[in-house]
């Protein structure tokens, strides 16, 4: 798997599991999804992203 496709993976699964949260447990649990979304907007303006860093640490390749 490439870092780019578990990235998705990843931010696909915390808003998801986030919502369900909000949902299920407590209303605060939206901070999640909202911040996962606003990560992956200023990935796409600034090409930064932190869980990318991680990824590639962890040995995962381009």
């Amino acid at each position: 798997m490439k870092v780019q496709d578990a990235i998705k993976m990843i931010a696909g699964s915390l808003v998801f599991i986030g919502s369900l949260l909000t949902l299920l447990v407590n209303k605060y649990w939206v901070f999640l999804p909202m911040f996962v979304g606003l990560n992956l907007f200023q990935y796409s303006l600034t090409g930064f992203c932190p869980l990318e860093i991680i990824l590639k640490k962890c040995g995962m390749k381009d």
